[in-house]
């Protein structure tokens, strides 16, 4: 059987990516929250959300040099196994990437350096002013990608010189519709993350301050606070972090799933409209009609419509999405098939970029049973976390959570729902996409497109690529494994693991104390 080198090389990018984009909202979200969490403790003094600002400062530095580690493969993935969509997207994608690097990487990589190492150096404001600054250089750097990203979904902004799209309009490019929807979207997914990465680690200590005997519930179901010689750390000040920083966890989780559902309706609404074939695929809409797919089955096996069941629909709902009204018929799959035959051709072009590609009929269906179930559990993820993060501020109302070590498995686990639904939602994205790696734009600037088996580089054999794709998924397991290796050990050691000198002295900690091993709290 020979192995296809264009099915090869996106399994590798999409392996790598999706491992990659783990790191990224956590990044966003938990960085925004630190920083939050030390303005506060700038303007009141109080130690609590200095201890907070310090433990979960330590779990995002972990996270964001991962990030960094893994993201750096990507850049060579594009020259070295993508180098024929490198070349058609360069003058495009040169700005936005060159942007990211000088301006937003620069600030994200000196002044979180400057955070590091000025505990207790700098004046308090200016080291405030710093993570800010390394805050936002995150949320910059993504806007930049998402750009770059969004794109590939929508080309604007350029003209076709010599068969490549060269760049006659930067502001147009930096300010696609489609990039500012998605960005949006995005940060607010990565708010999420952060929300629900605050509420099941501040559960976890909670609910072990219980299990220990620290904590005790009085006879009207309300806390009362105890203290630990024992443990390290474990005193009155402790349970304030855990349980502010809970709640301020679940509180953010429920808005960031309110401006997650808002801006998704608004990307789904641009998608409907610039990509109508990836939407018809998502909602298993086989034929026009305005109803909404709750439950549909079909034969994974195939792609195409003559086994699509629709089980339960809601009549109108699908015509909202892609509308805003309820009575619009949306395209389904076989109106839009001919169109796309009609305007873009049946086969792949006879050229040599295509290899043994050239020729072969072209599908653009998108394969429905990824598309499909990739945007409801986009959409159920994500309303599972903002479920748990309801039922914790209920449950936590008290000032402790319940002593069920079922429950606290749960609210930890839950810390994965706004992971599995950023993933879900990049893979719909990007696998809607297909077969094309950069979108016609029909309303404007429709033949600047290019087909995916075109994106590959012509040199790279299936061999290579299949050692890559081994070698590349090899190292990402192990990165992964470290990742979480060094993040469950400092989440079990508390604040105390940021914080050394509470473990030493077990007294109220300073940010000017010269014992303040600033090595010991980047490391």
């Amino acid at each position: 059987m020979e192995l296809d080198p264009v099915l090869i090389g996106r399994w590798q990018f999409g392996i790598t990516t999706v491992y990659h984009f783990w790191m990224v909202p956590l990044t966003l979200g938990l960085g925004m929250l630190v920083a939050v969490l030390q303005t506060i403790y700038h303007r009141t003094g109080n130690e609590v959300y200095l201890r907070s600002t310090k433990f979960f400062g330590k779990l995002f530095l972990i996270n964001f040099i991962m990030g960094v580690a893994t993201g750096l493969v990507q850049e060579f993935q594009f020259g070295m196994a993508w180098s024929e969509y490198s070349r058609f997207v360069g003058d495009v994608f040169g700005a936005p990437l060159a942007l990211e690097a000088l301006l937003a990487f620069f600030l994200e990589s000196t002044f979180l350096g400057l955070w590091i190492f000025g505990w207790g150096r700098l004046p308090r404001a200016v080291h405030l002013g710093s993570l800010w600054l390394a805050v936002i250089g995150t949320w910059i750097s993504a806007y930049f990608i998402i750009v770059a990203n969004s794109w590939m979904q929508h080309p604007v902004g350029v003209e076709m010189v010599d068969g490549r799209p060269v760049m006659t309009d930067v502001w147009a490019v930096l300010g696609n519709n489609t990039a500012v929807a998605a960005f949006t979207h995005t940060i607010f997914g990565a708010l999420a993350v952060g929300g629900s990465f605050l509420l099941g680690i501040s559960w976890y200590h909670l609910y072990h301050r219980r299990k220990a005997g620290i904590d005790t519930v009085g006879a009207d179901g309300k806390v009362i606070v105890g203290s630990s010689k024992e443990l390290p750390g474990r005193d009155k000040t402790d349970h304030a972090v855990w349980i502010k920083s809970l709640r301020i966890g679940a509180i953010v989780g429920v808005l960031a799933f309110a401006g997650v559902s808002i801006t998704g309706d608004v990307q789904a609404k641009l998608m409907f409209d610039q990509q109508p074939m990836k939407m018809a695929s998502a909602e298993a809409a086989c034929h026009d009609g305005t109803q909404f797919s709750v439950l549909t089955i079909a034969d994974p096996s195939s792609n195409d419509c003559d086994g699509v069941q629709n089980i339960f629909e809601i009549p109108g709902l699908l015509s909202f999405l892609a509308n805003g009204d309820f009575d619009t018929p949306v395209h389904g799959v076989t109106t839009l098939l001919p169109e796309y035959q009609e305007r873009y051709g049946t086969h792949i072009p006879d050229d040599p970029r295509y290899g043994d590609h050239a020729g072969e009929p072209i599908d653009y269906q998108p394969i429905m049973i990824v598309t499909y179930w990739g945007f409801r559990m986009m959409i159920g993820f994500g309303a599972l976390a903002a479920g748990v993060c309801v039922i914790g501020l209920w449950l936590a109302r008290k000032g402790t959570v319940p002593e069920s070590k079922w429950l606290s498995r749960g609210f930890v686990l839950a810390i994965t729902a706004p992971f599995l639904a950023n993933s879900a939602g990049w893979i719909f994205t990007e696998m809607g996409r297909q077969p094309f790696v950069v979108a016609p734009n029909p309303a404007q600037l429709d033949g600047v497109y290019m087909y995916t088996q075109a994106a590959l580089s012509p040199e790279v054999t299936p061999a290579m690529l299949l050692f890559s794709l081994i070698s590349l998924t090899s190292v990402y397991g192990i990165l992964m494994v470290v990742e979480l290796r060094l993040i469950t050990k400092y989440v079990k050691g508390g604040v105390a693991s940021a914080m050394p000198e509470l473990d030493q002295t077990n007294t109220k900690p300073t940010i000017t104390d010269n014992g303040d091993d600033v090595l010991s709290f980047a490391y």
